[in-house]
């Protein structure tokens, strides 16, 4: 038999402002620890450097993390123009240096070619797995190694500012799997001056906004104390980009163990995502097939 985790039942999310030099997992772990929580996860990593929105779910509210994981995100960052590096931002080795300087109207001609459906190489120093194991670990190790190009769907991007002629601030918003760093290299190379990332701020994920965002200082101020789950978000907020279904009683005690239930629905159709509540409690994520809500994923909260 297993062993029982301790901490609190708690479900929820937490949307973070992610300070820079910190991981995303490292994040996860003090948010888990400051409200003593027995499960956390979070949707979408953030690189050490860079600062932002990071949703971190608690408990039930896990079952929801492929939703948000999935969901446009937006981010603002700064583009240093002249000068490539081997990890594609600040923080790496220079590799190689141009004096060539891009005009804006240059700049905005070719952002263009990076919207809509693309296809973009990962950075080498990316967690994308080669055989099994991390890309960065095996280029920190020196492997001359060969990422294959991924689909990513880029929503929208506009140059916000030029403070300088060796600087260019943008914003994308982009489907799940973008790597902004790669952003940078590429439109470097296709302006023929290089680039890298400078800073990277993400701005919105989904339905949560940066504004929205708890430092961890205020972590740490209120942790181990209750003070904290006033910041907590609904679990169902993940669920934000599906429509929501009303269950009966009897729906809701079917739903609960596995099987489909009665749902009441309008502007659904047969085979659509969905998921089920009961007097404002999320009950079942799953499939909707002919009045029946059919789940995949149910949640167990303390007031069901």
């Amino acid at each position: 038999m297993g062993r029982k985790r301790k901490g609190r039942d708690i479900s929820g999310w937490l949307v973070v402002d992610k300070p820079a030099g910190l991981t995303s997992t490292a994040v996860v772990n003090k948010v888990r620890w400051a409200f003593d929580a027995k499960k956390a996860g979070h949707a979408g990593t953030l690189d050490p450097e860079a600062t932002g929105v990071l949703a971190v779910a608690l408990g039930e509210a896990t079952k929801t993390v492929p939703y948000i994981t999935d969901a446009l995100k937006a981010y603002t960052f700064t583009v240093n123009l002249g000068s490539a590096t081997n990890t594609d931002d600040a923080e790496g080795e220079v590799i190689a240096t141009s004096a060539a300087r891009p005009s804006d109207d240059e700049i905005k001609e070719a952002l263009l070619g990076f919207i809509g459906d693309i296809q973009q190489v990962p950075p080498k120093f990316s967690a994308v797995k080669i055989d099994g194991q991390r890309a960065y670990k095996l280029a920190r190790d020196g492997e001359d190694i060969e990422l294959a190009a991924r689909p990513l769907w880029v929503e929208e991007l506009v140059m916000v500012d030029r403070p300088n002629p060796d600087q260019v601030v943008l914003e994308m918003t982009c489907g799940k799997g973008g790597y902004v760093r790669s952003i940078a290299r590429d439109l470097g190379e296709k302006l023929g001056c290089l680039g890298h990332v400078e800073k990277l701020r993400r701005i919105w994920s989904g339905p949560f906004d940066v504004a929205e965002g708890v430092s961890l200082e205020l972590l740490d101020e209120h942790a181990k104390t209750t003070e904290l789950d006033q910041y907590l978000r609904p679990l169902e907020q993940g669920l934000a980009d599906l429509p929501e279904l009303k269950c009966t009683e009897q729906g809701a005690v079917r739903l609960r163990n596995g099987n489909p239930g009665m749902v009441i629905a309008t502007d659904v159709e047969y085979g659509d995502e969905a998921w089920a509540s009961l007097n404002g409690q999320p009950v079942a994520v799953g499939i909707y097939k002919a009045g029946e809500l059919h789940p995949n994923r149910v949640f167990v909260l303390p007031e069901a």
